[in-house]
């Protein structure tokens, strides 16, 4: 018997490590594809980084995927941003973000795991959700007034976030969601890093308009199908009207 468990456990731990950096290598990419190699002009990739470098990852697998992005290398990436819509179980809407090289592998894959809810074709349920910027910050001063921040950034909505909500905030500090025009994202993005805050998340979302009211027993039924998702290699975000 011995210490088999804690091998298993070391494991898991080093494959959900893996699995982690993976995803944040394919957002690295896609983020200097889409705007660039310079984090200064690119906020996405600039949140990007700051989120890889939290996950101890390191310079020299940065360094490479922004050159494979940007297309410093002279290699051709073929990265698609591929976007899913269905519904979890007891009928909670979901839209499922993807990056992948291989869409012919990951769409199947897919499918597999709605088996549990119910996957719809394009324009389904995207209308019971909002299509908005989204930028999560954190700010070391707890006494920050987060609304007058928002409205000193351009954003137009603002609410409280906590390290229970994002593990990417700390605690004890003043943590944020900027909810603001797709087109602000950027400026908004820069105006919280000149005035101290910490973007941990600078990009485009979907943000339900109405929660279905759930049992207890439900609400884990969803947990799970939400967490396979989030655990396939592919998935880069999933949306859920789920509180």
């Amino acid at each position: 018997m011995g210490r088999q468990w804690l091998h298993a456990k070391r494991a898991i731990a080093s494959q959900k490590k893996a699995q982690a950096t993976g995803k944040i290598v394919k957002e690295i990419i896609v983020a200097a594809k889409m705007g660039g190699a310079d984090p200064n002009l690119n906020a996405r990739l600039a949140a990007t980084l700051e989120k890889a470098r939290k996950e101890s990852v390191s310079r020299e697998v940065i360094e490479r995927a922004i050159r494979k992005g940007s297309g410093a290398d002279g290699e051709n990436v073929t990265m698609e941003h591929l976007v899913i819509e269905g519904y979890a179980p007891h009928k909670v809407p979901v839209i499922v973000e993807l990056l992948t090289d291989n869409p012919n592998r990951t769409n199947p894959e897919m499918r597999v795991l709605f088996r549990q809810g119910h996957m719809g074709g394009p324009g389904s349920n995207k209308f019971l959700f909002d299509f908005v910027g989204l930028v999560e910050a954190y700010h070391s001063d707890t006494a920050t007034d987060l609304e007058t921040a928002a409205i000193e950034a351009g954003a137009n909505e603002v609410e409280s976030l906590t390290s229970e909500q994002n593990d990417d905030i700390p605690s004890g500090v003043a943590g944020a969601r900027f909810i603001t025009d797709r087109t602000a994202i950027h400026a908004v993005s820069r105006w919280l890093t000149q005035n101290g805050w910490i973007v941990i998340t600078s990009e485009m979302g979907y943000l339900p308009k109405q929660y279905p009211a759930l049992t207890e027993a439900q609400q884990a039924d969803v947990g799970e199908f939400l967490q396979a998702l989030d655990d396939h290699d592919d998935v880069h975000r999933v949306w859920a009207a789920l509180r």
